[in-house]
């Protein structure tokens, strides 16, 4: 099997609290899809995010999404700036620096540069 692509499904109690909140993370516009009601669709590039209203499901520990970005350091001061609780910034020499971020319904959020 060859995967052609990624789709990352998160559960959210507020849909339109979580559109807001995640376009205002990943710099986004207005979701790319809304193929039923309660399912909303972002085209992020290497990946699609997928915000589904799933209220009893959200915020449950377990899941993680780690993202790859170019700079992890200006992310984590880009966000910190913006007011959101990021954690600290950790370098692991000649591996990767990571931080995390939880969005409001609890979901872990990494953000990764490899350094290698």
């Amino acid at each position: 099997m060859r995967a052609t692509g990624v789709t990352v499904g998160l559960p959210v109690r507020d849909l339109e609290s979580a559109i807001r909140w995640y376009q205002s993370v990943f710099n986004l516009g207005d979701p790319d899809l809304e193929p039923v009601e309660g399912l909303v669709e972002f085209d992020v590039g290497p990946f699609w995010l997928q915000l589904a209203h799933r209220p009893a499901d959200a915020g449950h520990r377990g899941i993680t999404v780690n993202i790859s970005v170019p700079d992890a350091g200006a992310e984590h001061q880009r966000l910190a700036n913006l007011g959101y609780d990021v954690s600290e910034l950790q370098r692991f020499e000649g591996v990767v620096e990571v931080f995390e971020l939880r969005d409001p319904d609890g979901n872990e959020i990494g953000f990764v540069t490899e350094l290698a």
